[in-house]
Parts: structure tokens; sequence; C-alpha cells
């Protein structure tokens, strides 16, 4: 049986014309773009015209008098632990605070709990049963702990869209609280860059992560965008590459190929967009017709087109992932750094989902690769898993009654 793919949130394909322009470029045999000799110049500019590309699209100012900056890192997770960590430590001091929301990925959270273990505090931004960062929270919490010197706020950091449930959050809205505070906000929009349009100057962020294979780019390269007026320090060292902030050779080829999916989605956003978004609409509207039980969390707030996470009240979500891998459709329970473990979503919890409905929950994504007819598909052996796991569920319950009380 072939397996249909849903679960693009957690890497998607790279596309072919990525893979032929980082072939051409591993062809080319440029030499480190941090040799002075020409080979290596040439290298240099091939690279600082990938990186102007990116920053181009995604509203990044590079050229003076603004400055701003766009680090490659090896990903994601990479570029949220030089954000938290750079930014909350780059000035001298105290334990400051620091505050994320409660539906942030892993590569947010630990790093800050690793603060934490170091006499930080930490305080979390809930969510509404929509899945929206509650904005009315954050003043009273800077303005708590914002003026005492032991825990000064150094950094507030959330996610542009939900990696689980799609959902959009307000963050120019929070940049602005942020900004009359005189605190950094820091943003994940890996699940949105490549999805939506993203202009990092016009959200108000001070800082912002994006990743390449979340949009068709290849695997092991990623950015974090500082704005010029933001401190920001070392996690590596050991070079003076990127102005020392990360050290390590970059990769020329993988950097081509970040540019080149962006502007590939840049050229085609809208009708992508819309595409996305039908093949999502669709996928909810044929389940619900043969599942009217199910929920889809965040339905009610505006969402990223490609995710939708459903709840399937009765069923143990672990299980029919299990069942659902058996008969060819990939998804996931949430996002892959967390798929391993056995601990309902934090980001459902703070939701204020029943925990029996938390613990049901699937999500599904959609790509460029996906079809009408594999979305049909999908339905079809979805609802059919679940009508199996839920008769088999009856079964044992009814094997475990005593013999004289069985049907």
């Amino acid at each position: 049986m072939e397996t249909i793919y849903l679960d693009h949130n957690a890497t998607t394909p790279t596309r072919p014309e990525v893979v032929e322009a980082i072939t051409r470029c591993h062809a080319q045999g440029h030499a480190n773009p941090a040799s002075p000799h020409r080979p290596g110049q040439q290298a240099r500019r091939i690279l600082e015209d990938a990186r102007e590309q990116i920053a181009e699209i995604l509203g990044v100012c590079l050229a003076p008098p603004l400055r701003d900056r766009l680090i490659f890192t090896s990903g994601g997770t990479e570029a949220n632990n030089l954000a938290i960590l750079g930014i909350s430590l780059a000035n001298s001091g105290p334990p400051g605070q620091i505050i994320f929301s409660a539906g942030e990925h892993q590569s947010v959270i630990e790093p800050a709990e690793h603060l934490l273990e170091q006499g930080w505090r930490l305080d979390t931004l809930g969510l509404t049963p929509q899945g929206i960062v509650r904005v009315e929270q954050l003043s009273p919490l800077l303005e708590e702990k914002g003026t005492v010197p032991l825990h000064a706020t150094r950094l507030v950091s959330v996610l542009l869209g939900s990696h689980e449930t799609g959902v959009l959050q307000p963050i120019k809205e929070l940049a602005g609280v942020c900004d009359r505070a005189g605190v950094p906000l820091h943003t994940d929009a890996v699940a949105v860059a490549g999805k939506l349009p993203v202009n990092f100057r016009g959200l108000g962020v001070a800082a912002m992560t994006v990743a390449a294979h979340k949009f068709g780019g290849p695997l092991g390269i990623g950015a974090l965008v500082v704005r010029d007026d933001v401190s920001l320090g070392p996690r590596l060292f050991g070079g003076h590459q990127q102005a020392g902030i990360r050290p390590g050779t970059e990769s020329v080829a993988l950097a081509v190929g970040m540019a080149t999916a962006l502007e590939l989605w840049h050229k085609e956003q809208e009708g992508y967009a819309r595409r996305l978004e039908s093949l999502r609409d669709r996928f909810e509207r044929r389940l619900r017709a043969g599942l009217p039980e199910i929920a889809v969390h965040g339905d009610g707030a505006q969402r990223l087109p490609q995710t939708s996470s459903v709840g399937f009240p009765g069923l143990d979500g672990q299980t029919l992932l299990m069942v659902l891998d058996l008969a060819g459709v990939a998804c996931s329970v949430g996002s892959a750094c967390s798929s391993g473990s056995t601990e309902l979503s934090p980001t459902l919890r703070a939701m204020d989902l029943p925990k029996g409905l938390a613990a049901s929950s699937l999500r599904f994504s959609v790509g460029a690769t996906n079809t009408e007819k594999e979305i049909d598909e999908a339905v079809r052996r979805v609802i059919r898993a679940c009508t199996e796991s839920r008769e088999e569920t009856l079964r044992r319950a009814a094997n475990a009654l005593p013999e004289g009380e069985r049907d």
C-alpha cells in the first residue's frame, strides 16, 4: 500500500529545482567562503547573494542605515536556541525573566528551562480555547517583574503560527506591548515562512526564526534574523564567521538551496496558499462527514493553510497513529521533535481541552505534493481505522466482563 504523506509540518520534500541548484553549486567546487583568496571570495559573493535574496523576501533590511542580521544556522532548533540564550545572556547581570507562550516548540522551551536551572524566572502566556495567545496576560507580567533588577525581563518569545494547530498569533499586537516596555520579542516563524507572507520589519519583532526544510528547501540550514539594535551573544566559539555570532564554515550550496526554495514560493505564493487551504478544508469537511464527532482544534481562529489538528473522541492518539501508519497514512501526534513523548501536548492542554480529547488528537499537514485524490483516499483510510479501532475497543471491553454479563 502506497503511503499518503500528511506530515509536511515535520518536513516537506525538497523541490526538484532546489536539488538542481544545490547540485550545480557542488559541481562548481566552491572554496571556503571565509578564505581571502579569489576562489574564496567568489564563494563569499554567492553566499551573500543568497543571504540578500532570502532577506529581501522576508522583509529584512541588511543595508545601512538599519543593518539587520540574517544569521545562517543548521536549522530552526539551533536558531531558536541562539535567540533564547544569545539575547538573554548578551548583557552581563543577574538572572532575569523570560516570558513565552504555552504553545512554543521545545527548542524554545528547553533553553529557557536551562536558564531556569541557573536562577532565572520563567513565565508562560496562556492560550484561549481557540489556541490564541492571551495577549492581556503580557503587560501584567512585564509590570510585575520588569522593574525588579533581580528578574528584569530579558526576552519574550511567541511563535508566529502554531506548528501543531496552525493557529496564527497576534504578533504585531504583542510586539507593540513589548516595544513600549523596552523588551525584545522573538518569534518562531518556522511553520509560517514559505506558507504565508512574512515581513520581519512589518511584524515589529526583535528576532525571528525560519527553517528551509519546511518550505521545500534542504535539510540542515535555517536562519535567525535579528534587528540591528538588538544585542546577541554567541553560543558557539572557534571562528569569526558571521561576525563571530555563529562561527563555522557556511555551506554555500545549502544557502543557495534555501534561497532558491524561498524564491520559488515567493513567485507562486497566492496560488500555493489557496491550494493548500483547499486541500486542508477538503480533508476536514470529508472527515467530519464520516466522523461527525471529531473536533478540529483552533477551527474558530485564523490558521495556517496546511495544518489540521484533529481530536478523535474515545480513541488514543498514539495508538491511532500506529494504526494509520499501517494503513498507509503518515501523520503525527504533534511536533516531530516531541513525537517520542507520551505526555499530552502542552499546546492542547493550554487550550483547556478535556484530557481525553487532547490524548486522542493527531496532526495532519498537507503540502505541495498532495492531490485531491490522495486527500480523499486518506480520509477513507482514517475513517476505516477509527471505526475498526472503536470496534476493537468494544470487543476488548466485552471480553473483560464476567462471562454471564456478555451479550
